[in-house]
């Protein structure tokens, strides 16, 4: 064998020390972001059927979940809203003592240090469940991106850091922006859902937000889970139109579309592991089948390696303890 030749990659993996001094990519708590629900009512802390571990909170116990997450370090919260009337134009998402724009006054003032993102929508407002304006079972384009305007704007004067639009109509970047701009927010970020897929990971979400549309689905306005470069031509659109962070949802089967848009881009990526994804790694766990740390992490520092700057994750709270442990 003493005339063989090659190289001997093992050397940088014989001891964990060398390991870490060679690792490309990690997962940080400077990654992190929570996704919050909020609803109406008191006392309430409903854990969500097929996300164990995640509740749906109002606001006067809001802060106790937001201390926990501004205690071990979770930087940033996203946060939907569940609100108790809904109608045909999704007022409450809109109005100014919505359960969102309320719900942004409660972090704010309880957690300062923690960056508020509002997730920015019509779906969980609507009687029917659709993202946008209806009119004789069509989803309207232009006529909805007014309703998110003004929600966007709602948010921003609520005290919002970031918005975050998650609608996949045409132009919602370029209108949110120049609303947002108009109405003096110059300065606050879109974190926008450029690449969302009619993905049927959603489910679990969907329990949790009351957004299941009450007829037909979402595939006129997300889009085909098969598509590749159209993804790149959206991210590209909301780049021109504005955005200043670039989401592609969901994370785990759109790696390679997540690398491409960062590649294309250059512009922060920010992967959202979804309710799905979230909802098997749980259920496998509970059964004893995975080791639910070491496949969570490794889930989502292949995130990190498909190019995301940040990671939208419902394992935000239980990522950021893990790493406290692997510190101390």
């Amino acid at each position: 064998m003493s005339d063989l030749q090659f190289r001997r990659h093992r050397r940088l993996r014989s001891t964990p020390g060398i390991r870490k001094m060679v690792r490309e990519n990690e997962v940080k708590k400077e990654d992190l972001i929570f996704p919050i629900f909020v609803v109406e009512g008191e006392k309430v802390k409903n854990e969500v059927p097929s996300m164990p571990g995640i509740y749906q909170v109002s606001l006067d116990i809001l802060a106790q979940e937001t201390n926990k997450l501004e205690r071990h370090g979770v930087p940033a919260v996203m946060v939907f809203g569940v609100p108790n009337e809904k109608d045909e134009y999704g007022s409450q998402a809109y109005a100014e003592e919505g359960i969102v724009q309320r719900a942004i006054g409660v972090i704010k003032e309880n957690n300062p240090t923690l960056t508020v993102i509002a997730d920015t929508c019509l779906c969980q407002y609507t009687d029917h469940g659709h993202c946008g304006v209806i009119r004789d079972g069509e989803i309207l384009n232009d006529e909805s991106l007014q309703l998110l305007t003004e929600t966007a704007v709602s948010q921003a004067k609520a005290g919002a850091d970031i918005i975050a639009p998650s609608n996949m109509m045409d132009g919602f970047t370029a209108a949110i922006r120049r609303g947002l701009d108009n109405a003096g927010f110059v300065h606050t970020p879109i974190m926008s859902y450029s690449v969302k897929y009619a993905s049927a990971f959603y489910g679990p979400f969907r329990d949790a937000a009351h957004s299941t549309p009450s007829f037909g689905d979402r595939k006129t306005y997300q889009m085909d889970p098969a598509n590749r470069e159209e993804a790149l031509r959206e991210a590209r659109s909301d780049v021109e139109e504005g955005a200043d962070f670039l989401i592609v949802k969901p994370a785990l089967s759109y790696l390679d579309i997540m690398r491409e848009v960062k590649d294309a881009t250059g512009y922060p990526v920010v992967a959202y592991n979804v309710s799905g994804e979230f909802a098997m790694l749980k259920a496998a766990a509970q059964n004893g089948w995975i080791d639910e740390k070491a496949v969570v992490m490794e889930k989502l520092v292949s995130m990190k390696r498909a190019g995301a700057d940040l990671i939208v994750t419902y394992f935000a709270l239980d990522v950021a303890k893990w790493i406290d442990e692997e510190l101390y």
